[in-house]
């Protein structure tokens, strides 16, 4: 399998989000691909929730599904060839003995039986067969097209959102005040846990020449993680900082390019403390289900960027152009919704380019 991609564009690659992190980039990344139709319209292209296909398959046998909608894929302006073994948001969980249920367009976790918090067994296992499957798909990924292809970090997920998809949110949300010492303890196993976790795909990635990427639309050098706490909407800032900001220390001193999901406005509230993290290199908004667009968030994103934080946004055509007019491009990096074939895409980041610069 040859990509739509040559050398010369991973070299540009490589210079420009290099740049762009060192914030030495004069304008915003911006990223826009485009995915040709199936040859035959009755086989659409597989689903990227690979827990849909079980566990029997091969590892071989599942990179096989996804290999033609690769190759269909055309990356333009900032955006560059990603791989991600999508096992469902928070797929730690599984590896902790979570069920793992899936449909064509979602994965889930929960438990067969209700444990008590303070009963979990939160071990690392070997040989769990979810934690088994993600590590052969990477590695073989990694051989496959890792000198083609950015292959990425499967979703691990947030502590609290792990220790959720265990207890269940309801039952999480009364622990927080009926059990708060098992709670706290609990979250500081699975930090422990991720770090192991993403080490061990680290050392899988590392063989691949084309840098580091996660399910989120960042492309870096070396580590890099989209870090997350969903479950942190529903907390109070004095209980963020103190069960979930430890764990975005350490997993930020871990990581080389770390930025932080920022999912709906109900996370506004720890802004403050996640801009004061220093190695946390930005933020990722995302307005949520039935919110505002993010053009509509200026002076949010203007939070973030006077900060000194990086700021990353999936946004349409025409809001990309509003915020870039508004708050200048440097330090944004742009995933276009819009669905644009090559000249249309040409055009529009002729023009963004220059409206950013």
């Amino acid at each position: 399998m040859r990509l739509n991609f040559t050398d010369d564009d991973w070299a540009r690659i490589e210079r420009n989000w290099t740049a762009w992190w060192a914030g030495e980039l004069n304008r915003p990344l911006v990223m826009v691909e485009h995915l040709d139709p199936p040859a035959d319209p009755g086989r659409p292209y597989p689903t990227s929730f690979i827990p849909y296909y079980g566990l029997h398959r091969s590892a071989d046998a599942l990179l096989d599904l996804y290999e033609t909608k690769l190759a269909a894929m055309h990356w333009f302006g900032d955006a560059f060839p990603k791989w991600w073994p999508n096992y469902g948001p928070g797929i730690v969980a599984g590896f902790l003995g979570a069920r793992v249920s899936a449909t064509w367009d979602t994965v889930w976790f929960d438990m067969p039986e209700p444990i008590p918090i303070e009963a979990l067994a939160l071990n690392y296992a070997a040989d769990d067969p979810w934690w088994a499957q993600v590590r052969e798909v990477t590695r073989q990924a990694v051989a496959r097209w890792g000198d083609q292809a950015t292959i990425a970090y499967t979703d691990l997920g947030g502590n609290l959102d792990i220790l959720a998809s265990l207890r269940t949110t309801q039952n999480l949300l009364t622990d927080l005040y009926d059990a708060a010492e098992a709670v706290q303890a609990a979250v500081q196993k699975i930090t422990a846990l991720w770090l192991r976790y993403f080490a061990e795909l680290e050392a899988i990635i590392a063989a691949s020449p084309r840098g580091r990427a996660s399910w989120a639309a960042l492309w870096a050098p070396g580590t890099c993680y989209m870090l997350q706490s969903d479950f942190a909407y529903m907390i109070s800032p004095r209980m963020f900082e103190r069960l979930v900001l430890p764990d975005l220390t350490a997993c930020c001193d871990a990581i080389e390019y770390p930025f932080y999901h920022l999912d709906g406005k109900g996370q506004i509230v720890h802004l403050d403390m996640l801009l004061a993290l220093p190695r946390l290199r930005g933020i990722q908004w995302i307005p949520g289900d039935g919110a505002p667009p993010p053009e509509a968030w200026l002076p949010l994103l203007r939070r973030i960027r006077e900060a000194g934080k990086l700021c990353q946004l999936y946004v349409s055509a025409k809001g990309a152009l509003e915020i870039v007019r508004a708050l200048g491009g440097k330090g944004f990096a742009l995933f276009i919704t819009d669905d644009m074939a090559e000249a249309e895409a040409h055009d529009f980041l002729t023009e963004i380019y220059k409206e950013g610069t």
